[in-house]
């Protein structure tokens, strides 16, 4: 099993290196050529989700983005440091803001959700974490 390990300050110019990053992992643990742009989207989304969840939070500490390569899978989790009671839960804000913000964060879920076959949404009062997995063409491919 290999891991690469990407840290990154919660600031959304940095996003867009995770989803390359992502990518070009995913490729080489061998996911789907197909399901790349999957990949991108969702790792995109997840990054956002917690870059927004630090900044709502005011928290400085990075995201950490695990990139997993098993035998016959890929995994990618995306963690925050925002605290929680529950997924989808934000740490308690002020006024109708909140409210908008937790229905942004619903949507990301949402859409994650809906590019990812296979998700895992973790949440508690030490942070989160969305753990999304891919089936690897390389480990189904029999020897040449």
């Amino acid at each position: 099993m290999a891991t690469v390990e990407l840290r990154f300050s919660a600031l959304p110019e940095h996003v867009r290196t995770a989803r390359l990053v992502a990518a070009a992992v995913a490729r080489r643990a061998g996911v789907d050529e197909a399901v790349l742009d999957e990949v991108r989207l969702a790792v995109g989304e997840a990054c956002t989700r917690a870059v927004g969840l630090h900044q709502t939070s005011g928290i400085t500490a990075p995201v950490k983005v695990l990139l997993i390569e098993e035998e016959k899978q890929f995994s990618i989790e995306v963690g925050d440091e925002a605290p929680r009671s529950s997924p989808g839960d934000r740490a308690p804000g002020t006024g109708g803001d909140a409210d908008a913000e937790a229905e942004e964060d619903e949507m990301g879920l949402a859409v994650i959700s809906g590019l990812v076959d296979d998700v895992e949404v973790t949440a508690g009062e030490h942070g989160g974490a969305i753990r999304m997995t891919w089936p690897s063409v390389l480990a189904s491919t029999p020897p040449a």
